[in-house]
């Protein structure tokens, strides 16, 4: 009896599946080819890359509240700070080991953001976003005043990062500081990656898109956004401990508002509710920036600024968005 040849399976769905996985390769390939690029371009862009990366991290943390759980917020650098300043004084008193610098950073906002969390979560809309920016400027006073702790204006001085795994010295060029960051936003971007696909991400953003149907069908509504904050708060202390470590310095601007408002900045710029405008945002944000103070130091900030405005009116979405209507058009 012949066998017969197995049936093909077309069906729209099996199809767009293939489409996405093809896509992320893609993607995932292009992020790839640019971090591996970064070295050839010379020395000067170690220091660039390692800024990126670091940006990247903390607006991939504030991408998991802003754009899957539709909790915005002006308070995002407190988070940033409190795990700079913690990696900082356990380097400030002698442990400057870095992958546990991270951890402690992390954990310590993770602490904070559990707390904070716990409070601004049962608010909503207009108090929850004072409440927030009311955070980041009391954790900025505190740093400010606990000059015995924190060194106040002049910042944590005399910190000192081990070798990463007692192999890779930090060096002057800053290459060790770019390829241990580099390794940390991949272990990032995959954490992340693989949260917002799992149920605890999807419950999450169902409770973003109809908070009151989520509970009507039994969720616990602010159980899951109080965890997803705190997870929030942690990356943004890993970000902030990791800067602290490649920089070896914290000052107060890594825990003020101006903070807040260029990482939500950054976020728009790149597209929020999707993890690959947190790469796009801040990558393209810090590169403008670094060509444009070079090019002009007086004006470039004006320059910046219309830049910025220009993509917001062509792009309202986001680059990615941008990306994804021309890539639709051309596909018609």
């Amino acid at each position: 009896m012949p066998v017969s040849p197995s049936p093909r399976i077309s069906s729209p769905a099996f199809r767009d599946t293939l489409h996405e996985k093809h896509r992320i390769r893609v993607s995932e390939g292009l992020i790839l080819l640019a971090l591996a690029v970064v070295p050839l371009l010379g020395d000067h862009y170690y220091a660039l890359g390692t800024q990126i990366l670091v940006a990247v991290i903390f607006a991939l943390s504030l991408d998991l509240l802003v754009g899957y759980a539709g909790i915005v917020t002006l308070g995002h650098a407190a988070f940033f700070g409190v795990g700079a300043y913690a990696a900082g004084i356990a380097s400030q008193h002698g442990w400057g080991e870095p992958l546990s610098g991270l951890l402690i950073g992390g954990a310590a906002s993770a602490v904070v953001g559990l707390a904070v969390g716990a409070i601004v979560l049962r608010t909503s809309r207009f108090t929850l976003l004072m409440l927030t920016l009311c955070t980041v400027f009391l954790f900025g006073e505190i740093a400010n005043k606990a000059t015995s702790i924190t060194g106040g204006v002049d910042g944590l001085l005399g910190m000192e990062t081990w070798s990463v795994l007692g192999l890779f010295e930090f060096d002057l060029m800053g290459e060790t500081a770019y390829y241990f960051s580099a390794a940390v936003f991949l272990l990032v971007f995959a954490a992340v990656r693989l949260l917002v696909r799992s149920p605890l991400g999807q419950s999450i953003m169902a409770i973003r898109d109809n908070p009151g149907r989520a509970a009507a069908i039994g969720m616990a509504v602010l159980p899951r956004q109080l965890l997803i904050f705190t997870v929030s708060a942690f990356l943004a202390g890993l970000a902030g401990a990791l800067q602290a470590e490649v920089n070896q310095f914290v000052g107060l601007k890594d825990i003020g508002f101006e903070l807040s408002a260029t990482i939500l900045v950054m976020l728009a710029l790149g597209g929020s509710g999707r993890l690959y405008g947190a790469i796009i945002g801040p990558a393209v944000y810090l590169i403008a920036q670094d060509f444009l103070s070079r090019d002009n130091p007086v004006m470039w900030q004006l320059w910046l600024g219309i830049i910025l405005v220009g993509l917001v009116l062509f792009a309202p979405g986001g680059l990615v968005r941008l990306f994804i209507r021309i890539k639709e058009r051309l596909g018609q």
